[in-house]
């Protein structure tokens, strides 16, 4: 993916996470955009390491494997930075 790619498609996903993801969090709009624009590096990433980008090719698997990506992140930072 390219890197406008990954931030358009980051920032749908960041918002499915969260809905996805159960539990009230803090972050507002900024912290959604963020989280799923690391969720799609993540998910672009695993996606290249596993073998797994031509699953997630196109625009579905692309914002599947973002968003698979920014829930590992939202749950890492709700383990990491909430009390």
């Amino acid at each position: 993916m390219g890197i406008l790619w990954i931030i358009i498609v980051g920032f749908v996903a960041g918002a499915l996470a969260k809905y996805i993801m159960p539990g009230k969090d803090d972050g507002g709009s900024v912290m959604t955009t963020l989280l799923g624009i690391g969720g799609a590096f993540v998910g672009d990433w695993l996606g290249g390491l596993l073998g797994m980008n031509r699953l997630f090719d196109g625009l579905l698997g692309s914002i599947v494997s973002a968003t698979l990506g920014a829930l590992v992140i939202l749950w890492i930072y709700n383990k990491w930075f909430k009390k």
